[in-house]
């Protein structure tokens, strides 16, 4: 229990916030000095908080309210009409508790077990303290500021209906609905079991850590995959009577035309899941079985992350760094798609964005909105492609551009054009290697005089599966892996694999996560000669192999043998087998 002196420290502390409160509407322009002294007037009377005597006067909203509270206490607040809701999470808090508290559990992080909980009184200490006993121990509790009568509202939706996938299925089957709930909500379409059913297959994706959902109608059902550290997984088989009522939900909430069912569309979507705002990014496209649609996950608390977060050795790191410090020129990340191309330039780029610094992105589309970047998307409905794009950016005084990609020959005109004129451009390339750069670029039409100078470096990358730390088990090679891994015939060394099965840890599949494997060609005067003159690919890497450059095959096998990976998991998006010869 807090102490007296912590509750009047807590009571005094939010007296004054709430004098500060009607203030900042005052100097923001949200209400007028006369609409502030009839509130407090009122206040007199009726001892209630200014913010909800605001409200209740009809002088601002409740959403004012909150947003201008959080930034005042310095903490987050939280829109409630975009939260999808956790079932594990309500299952922690009884409905009772929470309706008698006012406040509202949101989210429940498993790995991290943290309860995130939407509460009105952010320094009701009493509360929170009753809150964190009445939980087990091993669980944090994290608060978001949210509206009170928001707050009322969304307690009677979230306790009121069934929220698990399976729950929801049997609902609409056996078409027994709690009618009263129903008739207390005025026919919100939230106690839809059809938006329930989208929400809970959205929030279930989320927190198994998907990077992509998958709605795929056969000929007589529906199938539900996830694809989970790149590698797709079938969770769920519905009835194909699902399908048109999950279609249509999708689209609406994603800004589609329903009516559309025979063209591809594009829509975007973004909700607060387990405690976060999380981006889809959604396509549909006509299949002889109905629209097929695939929902990509843009969680930007996972996907934007520091170098130093990655993983990378240390060798890696450093010459990454080295690019990096060069004032001018184009930086060239390869890799297929999927490979994770755009976070490693969100990574490099996080690096560097700093208030000094002008940095301006072109991008189709945009993926991940981050702050102080100039972000643009191109578009064929204004006549921005990636070649006008730039062209423009050069007017906006830019340090740093990021091209999303090279595609043709007057993007890469262009970015090349900026970097000679003192610009630091970021940007992708398809190609399989980091060597491939080049006989890539002088196909597209650049020519090597211009390549050579201009080009910083290169680095070419896949991702593979990590293995689970606490199943893992030890692997004794055959002649073949250790041929493979470069090993002698009598060598002793093992490495590991994934237990059969795995583990509670990793939701039985004997990997958790990803890392990047990375092969970075650092560019210096030697190898821009032999670009030059057109050498051969053979001449430029027994160059850069003498300067330290690594291939992805050894990069590889360095995290093999260092436990970090399996090598059937390598060899799934590494080729090697160069090594077998």
């Amino acid at each position: 229990m807090p102490s007296n002196a912590a509750l009047k420290a807590a009571a005094a502390a939010d007296s004054r916030r709430k004098t500060r409160l009607g203030e900042l509407l005052v100097q923001q322009g949200l209400i007028t000095a006369d609409q502030l002294r009839i509130a407090l007037t009122e206040q007199r009377t009726q001892r209630m908080p200014i913010g909800r005597l605001l409200v209740r006067l009809g002088f601002v909203t409740e959403g004012v309210i909150r947003d201008i509270m959080a930034r005042t206490i310095g903490q987050e607040a939280i829109d409630l009409s975009q939260v999808v809701v956790d079932a594990e999470a309500l299952k922690l808090v009884p409905q009772e508790f929470a309706r008698r508290n006012h406040l509202l559990p949101i989210a429940f992080d498993t790995h991290a077990r943290t309860l995130v909980v939407a509460i009105t009184e952010m320094f009701n200490v009493v509360v929170i303290d009753q809150l964190r006993a009445s939980l087990p121990p091993d669980i944090q509790v994290r608060t978001l500021l949210a509206a009170e009568a928001q707050l009322a509202e969304y307690i009677d939706q979230f306790y009121g209906y069934e929220l698990s996938v399976d729950g929801i299925l049997r609902e609409i089957e056996t078409g027994e609905l709690d009618w009263q709930s129903l008739q207390q909500s005025s026919g919100d379409e939230y106690t839809q079991p059809m938006v329930r059913l989208v929400g809970a297959l959205l929030i279930d994706a989320v927190k198994r850590g998907a990077s992509d959902i998958h709605f795929e109608p056969e000929a007589a059902f529906l199938r539900v995959r996830y694809r989970i550290d790149g590698v797709l997984e079938q969770v769920r088989s519905l009835h194909k009577t699902y399908w048109p009522g999950i279609a249509v939900r999708l689209k609406v909430i994603c800004g589609m035309n329903i009516a559309e069912v025979r063209a591809p569309q594009d829509g975007r979507l973004s909700l607060n899941l387990n405690g976060r705002p999380v981006d889809f990014r959604v396509s549909s496209h006509p299949t002889i079985y109905g629209e097929n649609i695939v929902l990509r996950v843009l969680d930007r608390e996972k996907s934007i992350i520091s170098l130093d977060q990655m993983r990378l050795p240390q060798a890696v790191v450093t010459r990454l760094n080295l690019m990096l410090a060069r004032p001018e020129g184009i930086l060239i990340i390869t890799g297929p798609t999927g490979s994770g191309k755009t976070t490693t330039l969100y990574s490099l780029l996080s690096q560097v964005n700093v208030e000094g610094v002008n940095i301006m992105t072109l991008e189709d589309p945009v993926e991940y909105p981050v702050a102080m970047m100039r972000q643009t998307s191109v578009s064929d409905a204004v006549k921005l492609d990636f070649a006008n794009g730039i062209r423009s950016i050069m007017r906006q005084d830019p340090d740093i551009i990021l091209v999303g990609e090279i595609r043709d020959r007057d993007t890469a005109d262009m970015a090349f054009r900026a970097a000679m004129t003192g610009h630091q451009v970021f940007t992708t390339l398809h190609t399989n290697s980091a060597l491939g750069a080049f006989p890539r670029l002088l196909d597209i039409g650049i020519l090597p005089d211009i390549i050579a100078g201009n080009v910083i470096g290169v680095v070419a990358q896949r991702l593979v599966r990590t293995l689970c730390t606490h199943c893992r088990v030890e692997h004794r090679p055959s002649l073949e892996e250790k041929h493979i891994l470069g090993l002698s015939p009598d060598s002793t060394a093992t490495i590991f694999r994934p237990r059969d099965g795995g583990c509670r840890h990793c939701n039985n599949r004997g990997y958790r996560g990803r890392m990047a494997v990375m092969e970075t060609l650092h560019m210096d005067a030697d190898i821009d000669e032999l670009v030059a003159r057109r050498a051969t690919g053979r001449e430029i890497r027994r160059l850069a192999v003498e300067k330290g450059f690594r291939s992805l095959a050894e990069e590889g096998i360095t995290r093999v043998l260092d436990g970090s990976t399996g090598l059937a998991e390598l060899s799934r998006s590494v080729d090697l087998t160069g090594r077998l010869i």
